[in-house]
């Protein structure tokens, strides 16, 4: 075993710490992960487009108050946050080992298939690294000020709740962050193409027979759900300019 495997094995895993530090193990963490990671993308997404919902905020605030007092809800947040770090290490642990390994791997016979899956690594972990620098950037501009208090009340039905509409307006009135938030959903585009089949195939559930619509699946995937993201800052923008 490798002294970065054995550092990342301490002792008392036994076979699961090894399984979990191997090539395998590693992929397949990822593959797991990144389909719960899209499966929250898709929750999240219905939820955000409610903020295009001309009721000034009232129906996303309510969703939103669901969203952070459901106890379920709560649960599997926790497990969101978990999944994006455990995805975003094992990703840079794959990364560095294909890294190391280069200069072996180039020596093989088919040196053109394993050019080909180390780049693709490289170009993942690279759109990994700006998707993991954006959802801090994220959750910085909207669930850290939401923690600390600094996020206005507002009254709706006779009940206060926290008024999570309006910093959203506020920073989708900056051209800055809407060209951040929408380059930010095209690299996640790209990255949903190349991880959706990848984790089907990382997971064995590849066939000739399915392979076309796993494909055309992943293709959707990764066209509707960034494409979804990336209409609403612009449409708040535009309506914070006057455009429509």
């Amino acid at each position: 075993m490798s002294s970065t495997s054995q550092a990342m094995n301490p002792a008392g895993l036994g076979w699961f710490g090894r399984f979990l530090t191997s090539s395998i193990g590693r992929k397949l963490v990822m593959s797991l992960t990144g389909l719960f990671l899209i499966s929250f993308l898709v929750v999240h997404l219905i939820g955000n487009l409610q903020l295009l919902i001309s009721d000034g905020g009232d129906t996303f605030n309510e969703y939103a108050y669901f969203m952070t007092h459901n106890k379920f809800i709560k649960t599997v947040s926790y497990l969101l946050y978990f999944g994006i770090l455990l995805h975003a290490v094992q990703g840079w642990l794959i990364w560095r080992k294909n890294r190391s390994a280069r200069g072996q791997n180039y020596r093989v016979k088919d040196t053109r298939a394993v050019k080909t899956n180390a780049a693709a690594a490289k170009n993942m972990a690279a759109m990994g690294t700006i998707i993991f620098l954006f959802i801090m950037l994220h959750m910085y501009q909207f669930w850290l000020q939401m923690k600390m208090g600094t996020v206005p009340m507002v009254t709706i039905d006779g009940k206060e709740i926290k008024d999570l509409y309006t910093p959203v307006v506020q920073a989708f009135e900056n051209p800055v962050y809407v060209i951040i938030y929408v380059v930010s959903m095209i690299v996640i585009a790209f990255h949903l193409l190349h991880g959706f089949q990848s984790a089907f195939q990382t997971l064995g559930l590849n066939h000739k027979k399915y392979n076309p619509l796993i494909r055309f699946v992943g293709v959707v995937i990764s066209i509707v759900i960034p494409a979804g993201f990336a209409v609403i800052p612009v449409v708040m923008y535009g309506q914070s300019m006057g455009w429509w």
